[in-house]
């Protein structure tokens, strides 16, 4: 009783705990934050310099005392301590608006699928501390479904495939539930790792992260293009040390991803196979939908199609659907108490 008379007044949050980026979403207001998951941290006095944003900017440049940290990695928290910094620095950003005595939210938040019950306690934690009343911890692939609009509820099948900064997540929901389901540590941020090492080899240059993924944004893509795309690419030359730019093109990059691009494939007809016949009917009647910022990379929507025959479609907005999914589960709390996380706070 005294939670529900709470519940009408706190600003309850759904958050989307990502490798690469945090979003949060309320329902006043929808999606409040979209800032990267990274920290900067002075190492001599532990203090936090930067978060989000302006801690992205310092990424790769740095003095020896100040680190620009990830505190997640391949969507499992990897330092407690710094991402319970950042999550209460997202939750006051959204509360600073508000009268001071408001109550502390009800937060959901998406979680890999291959989580083990630590990491979940490390999660359910790292919110608590940040200031959460009560956390529900629910599957990203379900958020993402959710967030997509798709019937999870209902008795067919739905196929999702999550392409996010860390994990690749590839699920079958029916009913409410996850069904059959591959989690693989292949994403956005393999596919920048693929383009670095490339230009490694093919030029001697050495660049950094952020002019990785800025290639794979503006002239990546998995299937050849109509009109071929080129960009400069500057870096640091491995043999003399000094500046140099290079001209790299879309079938360069193409060839850089095509590794991983195949992986994710592969997987997507590995979960298939393992997918009860009643529901791949349903999958190939309704199609696979994707998800994550991965969705947009140029062809990628052809390029599974082409492999597995069903049809793919990208869902709208691919980058926000697993932080509105949490954000429609604050509103629908029967819908919540089904899709709830084994393990996780009860309702």
């Amino acid at each position: 009783m005294f939670n529900k008379l709470l519940g009408k007044f706190s600003k309850d949050l759904g958050i989307d705990l990502g490798t690469k980026n945090t979003l949060v979403y309320t329902n006043e207001k929808g999606i409040v934050i979209n800032e990267p998951s990274v920290v900067a941290v002075n190492v001599r006095t532990e203090e936090i310099l930067a978060v989000g944003d302006e801690a992205q900017k310092m990424v790769g440049r740095t003095p020896g005392h100040i680190q620009a940290i990830k505190p997640l990695v391949d969507g499992v928290i990897s330092d407690f301590e710094v991402t319970e910094k950042m999550l209460k620095y997202f939750i006051d950003k959204v509360h600073s608006e508000s009268f001071t005595l408001i109550p502390r939210p009800r937060v959901v938040i998406g979680i890999p699928l291959d989580i083990t019950e630590v990491e979940k306690k490390a999660v359910e934690d790292a919110a608590k501390s940040a200031g959460a009343r009560q956390v529900y911890l629910i599957e990203e692939s379900m958020a993402a479904a959710i967030g997509a609009r798709l019937p999870v509820a209902d008795p067919t099948a739905n196929m999702i495939v999550d392409i996010g900064g860390g994990t690749t997540e590839i699920s079958v929901i029916s009913l409410g539930g996850v069904v059959a389901w591959k989690t693989l540590r292949q994403a956005g941020n393999a596919l920048d790792n693929n383009i670095t090492q490339y230009i490694r080899e093919e030029f001697n240059i050495l660049i950094g992260e952020q002019v990785a993924e800025s290639i794979k944004i503006k002239i990546g893509s998995a299937t050849p293009l109509k009109e071929p795309m080129e960009m400069e690419v500057r870096g640091r030359d491995l043999i003399n040390g000094l500046p140099r730019a290079v001209t790299i093109n879309d079938s360069q990059v193409r060839e850089a991803i095509q590794k991983t691009i195949n992986q994710i494939i592969e997987n997507i007809k590995i979960t298939l196979e393992t997918t009860p016949p009643e529901l791949v009917s349903d999958i190939y009647e309704h199609g696979i939908v994707l998800a994550g910022g991965g969705a947009l990379l140029r062809g990628i929507d052809k390029e599974i199609a082409q492999a597995t025959k069903i049809p793919v479609r990208i869902a709208d907005d691919p980058l926000t659907c697993v932080v509105r999914g949490t954000g429609m589960l604050l509103a629908d709390d029967e819908l919540l108490s089904k899709v709830l996380s084994p393990g996780a706070e009860e309702m």
